[in-house]
């Protein structure tokens, strides 16, 4: 995705996509903390202008930020002033445009003021970092709509090429040349999962399987790795739904971490 600039010094990335949904629907995913937990990580936003915006990114921390827009069910933004070290603020707008069919237009756009290119890898970045949520939100929105929800995460750093770790991965869960619209099964280690393929990504920065899951539980499962300069960071991320939701996350997450630490203990 290539930055835009002005004569100002402003430069921003924008994303687009198709969603189902009503714009009501569609404010409550995008705009809501407990909508956001859905589909991208736990999080907790002040509803109005001047209100707080956290995002819990597990091991790495919390990211925060102000909310500078909130006219539902239409346009949200937010500022995050401290998303990098020594970075200029960042500044993000999301829009809900409907359309006809019960579907809306979601326009996400990145925006900072910098003198130098200093930050554009990272803005970059963004559009393969929000590719997979963005699926998982089309998913959420088909399937799982207002479901109470919660995310269990589980990560593990290897000191290996990515295409290696990414290989061993798919292997061990039965994936390997998985195609979007099998179904496939993973053994019973630690809990076995069963869905529909619904994505499967092999891009230079990340890859990722991307199941809709029947069993243990409805939900979606993400499975993937990305690299860190010469080292691979394998991930398992479970987006669960119904009321026992939150019991289900914090009973699996301790296994798939513990699994992934097993796994890539000897690579």
């Amino acid at each position: 995705m290539p930055i835009k600039k002005d004569e100002t010094g402003k430069r921003w990335v924008e994303m687009e996509l198709i969603v189902p949904g009503t714009p009501e629907l569609v404010w409550q995913a995008i705009a809501t903390g407990p909508g956001y937990t859905a589909w991208f990580t736990p999080t907790m936003i002040d509803e109005r202008v001047g209100g707080t915006i956290r995002f819990d990114i597990g091991e790495n921390g919390e990211s925060k930020g102000e909310v500078t827009a909130w006219e539902p069910p239409f346009r949200f933004g937010y500022v995050e002033r401290d998303w990098a070290e020594g970075a200029p603020p960042l500044a993000t707008e999301i829009t809900v445009t409907a359309r006809s069919g019960d579907r809306c237009i979601v326009r996400m756009v990145h925006s900072l003021f910098a003198s130098t290119d200093d930050w554009d890898d990272q803005m970059e970045g963004f559009e393969g970092g929000w590719t997979g949520f963005f699926e998982v939100l089309r998913l959420y929105l088909s399937h799982f709509a207002g479901m109470e929800a919660a995310v269990a995460f589980a990560t593990t750093r290897v000191e290996a090429p990515h295409l290696d770790v990414w290989k061993q991965l798919i292997q061990v869960l039965g994936l390997a040349a998985a195609n979007a619209g099998e179904e496939r099964t993973t053994p019973q280690t630690p809990e076995q999962l069963s869905g529909t393929v619904e994505r499967v990504e092999q891009g230079e920065r990340q890859r990722y399987v991307l199941l809709l899951l029947n069993q243990p539980a409805p939900g979606i499962a993400q499975i993937g790795t990305y690299g860190v300069g010469d080292a691979t960071i394998a991930s398992m991320t479970f987006y669960l739904y119904g009321d026992d939701a939150k019991q289900r996350a914090a009973a699996g997450e301790p296994k798939w971490r513990d699994w992934l630490g097993e796994t890539f203990k000897r690579v």
